[in-house]
């Protein structure tokens, strides 16, 4: 009866009596049961044929176990590759082989599933946390090939826990939380940073905050590099923050470049910036091109700060900024006390200020510079009063340098009163000639009829088209009609004159027209 075998059976195994067992279980085909005495009488290689005929998740594990104690690794890994497809039982078959030391075999099990049909995420991912304990040189190469079939967040946690940065930034790139990958670099520095691998994961991050963390980070760690990474942030920072965080670390020179390739886009901080730069290399010539091409900064402030500097030229731009903000009075003064006088003739002119020009040529006279004094009166020649220019040159017995001027001054007088008079007089003859004009009122009518037989015009002058007075006063006997003709019988002829209106006779007809006049 096999139910009676199957329970005897049962009884043996449990009375230890396995070889018994073995027989009975043998008979009826019991694989499971098999294997498990099987083990018990330490005959591994049998348990292990035992359990594949069974084919039970449970006997493999069993005979596994037995297969670890009894340091049978390689029929342990026979029952491993059979246990570990099945992603439910991989943790407690990991926890058996590291509770008692055997990594080396585990992860030779691990590496061997890799290359099963049914390999999942799990053996991939419990891999990689066993070469973060274990092996750490491998891990790196197994995250490169396996990253897309790994748990990350598992892993980033297994290397967390290492201290294993550089594997910990890799992770974070590939799942796309590039802000964390940043700051493991920045803070771990020493073991993960690579300047190419940083500049492309920071142009990615998502918190903005991180762009001047890692702008300071550079410039204390890796000072030459600042420029190369500002530039691949450039569309991307606040160039005024940025200044503003170089200027409190006192670093301005280290991002001169960068200043430079940004300065067109005109922002103060930056103009002032590089100017402060300019100033302390005293490279004037850039200063002067950096404020003629850039003017959004504080003029003033910057004029005050070099009009005492060392440097000759430095003062010259401090005068030139002065008068390039209508300051006329302190860059001729300025250019004066460093006996810049062609800067001081030239600010004068363009000042068009009598009172500058007036002290600038009292000046040269107090000084005896006489030709700047001449300079001065050619240069400043429409701003100078004549009366201060001759005064100051007889006074001091200069008039051969103002002669210039005088000639000059008097030949452009006698040519505007020659204008003038030429002005008045096309002006009178202009008035004369219209005057010769006649009238554009006057009216002359030669088609009235012949009295006393000639013709005889007759001429009304009649400035108002209505209401006119005539220019002959009517003949005796003649009265103008209310509708504006007269036809009187004189010695029995007809006479015709046009009166006030537009009435007249047809001499031919003797027939009356009217046109107003009522």
């Amino acid at each position: 009866n096999c139910a009676n075998i199957q329970s005897v059976g049962d009884k043996c195994f449990d009375e230890g009596l396995y070889e018994a067992a073995k027989l009975l279980f043998s008979n009826i085909s019991n694989y499971a049961r098999l294997a498990s005495t099987l083990v018990k009488l330490g005959e591994y290689q049998a348990a292990v044929d035992a359990a594949r005929k069974a084919n039970s998740t449970r006997t493999w594990k069993e005979v596994n176990l037995a297969c670890v104690e009894a340091k049978e690794f390689r029929l342990a890994q026979l029952c491993g590759l059979n246990i570990i497809i099945h992603g439910d039982e991989l943790e407690e078959l990991i926890r058996n082989y590291e509770e008692r030391g055997h990594y080396e075999e585990l992860i030779v099990l691990l590496e061997a599933g890799l290359g099963l049909e049914r390999a999942h995420v799990g053996m991939f991912t419990e891999l990689a946390i066993m070469y973060s304990r274990y092996k750490e040189e491998k891990l790196m190469e197994h995250i490169k090939l396996f990253h897309s079939r790994l748990n990350i967040p598992k892993v980033i946690r297994a290397c967390q826990a290492n201290q294993q940065w550089p594997e910990l930034t890799f992770l974070y790139i590939h799942y796309d939380e590039h802000d964390n990958a940043a700051l493991t670099i920045m803070n771990h520095s020493a073991d993960a940073w690579v300047h190419d691998l940083f500049r492309d994961i920071i142009v990615k991050v998502a918190n903005l905050d991180l762009y001047y963390k890692a702008v300071q980070f550079y410039i204390e760690e890796h000072p030459l590099l600042t420029n190369e990474l500002l530039k691949v942030l450039t569309p991307r920072i606040d160039h005024a923050r940025t200044v503003q965080l170089v200027r409190r670390l006192n670093h301005l020179p280290l991002i001169k470049g960068y200043l430079q390739s940004v300065q067109d886009q005109n922002i103060a901080q930056v103009n002032e910036a590089l100017n402060e730069l300019y100033i302390e290399e005293e490279d004037y010539h850039a200063l002067r091109t950096s404020i003629d091409a850039h003017t959004n900064f504080d003029q003033i402030s910057l004029a005050q700060k070099i009009e005492k500097h060392d440097l000759l030229e430095l003062r010259r731009v401090a005068a030139y900024l002065y008068k390039r903000n209508n300051r006329w009075q302190q860059s001729v003064e300025l250019s004066k006390r460093d006996k810049l006088f062609k800067d001081a003739i030239q600010t004068a002119a363009e000042s068009k200020n009598q009172d500058v020009v007036d002290q600038l040529l009292r000046f040269f006279v107090e000084v005896g510079n006489h030709i700047a004094f001449s300079s001065t009166l050619y240069s400043c020649y429409d701003w100078v009063k004549p009366d201060v220019a001759l005064e100051l040159s007889w006074r001091n017995k200069i008039v051969d340098f103002a002669m210039p001027y005088l000639v000059q001054y008097i030949h452009d007088v006698n040519a505007r009163i020659t204008d003038l008079e030429s002005f008045h007089k096309a002006k009178e003859d202009k008035k004369a000639k219209d005057d010769d004009k006649p009238d554009a009122f006057k009216v002359t009518i030669e088609d009235a009829a012949p009295i006393y037989g000639g013709d005889i015009p007759i001429t009304y002058q009649n400035p108002n088209a209505f209401g006119g007075q005539l220019a002959l006063p009517a003949p005796p006997g003649m009265m103008p009609y209310p509708t504006g003709y007269v036809a009187p019988q004189m010695g029995g002829m007809l006479q015709t004159q046009t009166m006030q209106g537009y009435g007249y006779m047809d001499p031919t007809h003797t027939q009356q027209y009217g046109f107003g006049g009522f």
